[in-house]
């Protein structure tokens, strides 16, 4: 979309309010922030050249549905994409309800926007073997040893715990010595317990004893050969060089570890809830998203056996 045109400062002012609360009491992050800035900002500027009238905090209370179907339409022939305009109108009705129990009006009209379809994307999982020589192969390649290991480490988190890349870096010296569970602060702060198995629990206290660098408890566990914070663009140029040497496809990620963890654990009959317990998802909409995956297995998997096929 866009940038957006001037409004009036009690919009502008009303816009930041809400991010605000959003960020103190919601403990949404810094990037969900400036994307919801963005994609409302956004709105407000169609408003006030679709109506040639500045969009102050009252005419916003009026918002029909006419009006949001010319904003999607603009939206769309501007080129976004149906999965960003879904975004940005999550992101507008998210506002409105907040603006709407602030100011006591019906925000019926935006609310019961439809958002586009759209084809999910389905998270592309590792085979069990390749998984497993990705972590082998990490704990190899490098010529120092307390790097191998703790490169080895870091990817034993992200397949054996289904750990985000972010989620692992922000480990610090204090969570040593890795017991049978982790407390994980995953997105919007949430927190989760997540069970470590023993042969990741053993790859992250190799890597701890090897570590050169002395620490407190509040830095790092992870870090890079200067002894500052492992970065993710590092954990990501080391799956990179395992995707070629392995010769797996581009689908092959950092985060592909995490949805490989989930997939193999629904293809040993997990419970689809306690995975999304596992896996920090707020909504089991998003966790559903592996019994696709599944399914698509076991079809293949029909369409092979199968007499008749």
């Amino acid at each position: 979309m866009s940038e957006p045109a001037q409004f009036p400062e009690a919009t502008q002012r009303l816009l930041s309010e809400w991010l605000a609360e959003l960020s103190a009491v919601r403990g949404v992050s810094e990037k969900t922030v400036a994307s919801y800035r963005r994609d409302v900002a956004g709105f407000f500027s169609f408003l006030s050249g679709y109506w040639e009238v500045a969009a102050a905090p009252d005419s916003l209370k009026g918002v029909g549905i006419k009006d949001m179907r010319a904003w999607m339409a603009h939206c769309r022939n501007s080129g976004l994409s149906s999965r960003s305009l879904a975004r940005a109108l999550s992101a507008v009705k998210n506002f409105y309800r907040w603006f709407a129990d602030r100011a006591d009006f019906d925000p019926e009209s935006v609310l019961a926007t439809r958002s586009p379809k759209f084809l999910g994307r389905l998270p592309r999982p590792l085979a069990k073997d390749s998984a497993k020589s990705v972590i082998e192969f990490v704990g190899e390649s490098d010529t120092d040893e307390w790097v191998a290991a703790r490169d080895k480490a870091v990817f034993s988190l992200l397949y054996g715990c289904g750990l985000r890349v972010s989620e692992a870096l922000s480990l610090t010296r204090g969570d040593l010595p890795v017991r049978d569970t982790l407390r994980i602060r995953g997105k919007g702060g949430k927190e989760r317990i997540v069970p470590v198995l023993p042969v990741a629990r053993q790859a992250v206290e190799a890597y701890a004893r090897l570590c050169p660098f002395v620490k407190g408890d509040d830095d790092a566990l992870f870090v890079g050969v200067r002894g500052g914070p492992l970065n993710q663009r590092t954990v990501r140029t080391i799956m990179e060089q395992a995707r070629k040497t392995l010769g797996l496809p581009e689908t092959a990620t950092p985060h592909a570890l995490r949805h490989s963890f989930a997939t193999h654990l629904l293809e040993a009959s997990s419970d689809l809830r306690a995975i999304q317990e596992l896996l920090g998802h707020a909504s089991i909409s998003t966790t559903q998203a592996y019994t696709a995956v599944d399914k698509s297995r076991l079809a293949d998997i029909y369409r092979k056996a199968h007499p008749r096929s």
